[in-house]
């Protein structure tokens, strides 16, 4: 089977969603990781881009984002010479699904190299890591399709914490090499499927949203997560993830998650 050339293509001044973006939760969605991407190309895009660098970014995922044409915009909601808010919504067929705000800050180039210490080394590396079973019962085609995940610990079919790498096997838009930014928001939103804590064929444990925080952008195409989650038994859990790449921590991701027997709907 051949599979798509990006998770999106480019449909006007819009884009349209190949199979790659399907999630493992219904057939019909797509994973929060390629829309989330979206949203920070938009935002990295608009003035200033090449001097101001997002260090946190929260996305809140308003309903399940459908395999259908969606149209996205960004703007700069409040304006500085060193720090900047922008936002970012992502709508279909006139309909917010999505929404984003983040925090940009100017670059200082060196300014504490002499106040910064040394950065913990990060865990064994992707070529020493595993490929792990996908979760059941899920389309043959989707968000797992498109990415490389090696294992240093744990596994998709393993409940607990998990130590991974992954990296994207498409571009998010044809043609586009993937910016450091869209390559750790295609991944961070993979936290609590990674750790997962339930069996994912009796359990839905769907994140409402992904915060993510970074001290500096990633180098290289692999994005390295160590992940654990925490439920409570009315229903809510979270997910915290470590960011890593070769170079060490960068970064740290939340989701607030959503959980219920698999005939309860969301």
């Amino acid at each position: 089977m051949q599979l798509p050339e990006a998770f999106y293509e480019p449909d006007g001044d819009g884009f349209r969603p190949t199979e790659l973006t399907r999630g493992p939760w219904s057939p019909n969605a797509q994973h929060g990781g390629p829309p989330s991407a979206l949203l920070g190309r938009a935002i990295e895009r608009l003035d200033g881009g090449e001097t101001f660098v997002v260090s946190r970014i929260t996305l809140e995922i308003l309903r399940p984002v459908p395999l259908a044409r969606l149209e996205v915009e960004a703007s700069i909601q409040r304006p500085g010479r060193s720090v900047q808010l922008a936002v970012a919504t992502l709508r279909s067929d006139g309909n917010e699904i999505m929404r984003a705000t983040a925090w940009r800050i100017r670059v200082q180039p060196d300014v504490l190299r002499e106040a910064v210490g040394a950065v913990a080394p990060p865990p064994a590396g992707p070529e020493s890591g595993s490929d792990e079973p996908f979760f059941e019962n899920v389309a043959s085609v989707g968000y797992h399709s498109a990415m490389q995940v090696r294992f240093i610990q744990g596994g998709f079919l393993q409940l607990g914490p998990a130590v991974a790498w992954l990296r994207m096997g498409a571009p998010l838009v044809p043609g586009e090499a993937p910016s450091p930014l869209v390559r750790v928001l295609v991944a961070a939103d993979s936290g609590n499927g990674i750790s997962s804590a339930l069996d994912s064929r009796r359990y839905l444990f769907i994140n409402t949203e992904l915060s993510v925080h970074l001290t500096r952008l990633p180098i290289g195409e692999w994005i390295g997560m160590d992940a654990s989650t925490r439920l409570e038994t009315h229903g809510i859990g979270l997910t915290r993830s470590s960011l890593f790449d070769r170079g060490g921590l960068f970064g740290d991701a939340r989701q607030s998650l959503f959980v219920a027997a698999r005939e309860t709907t969301r």
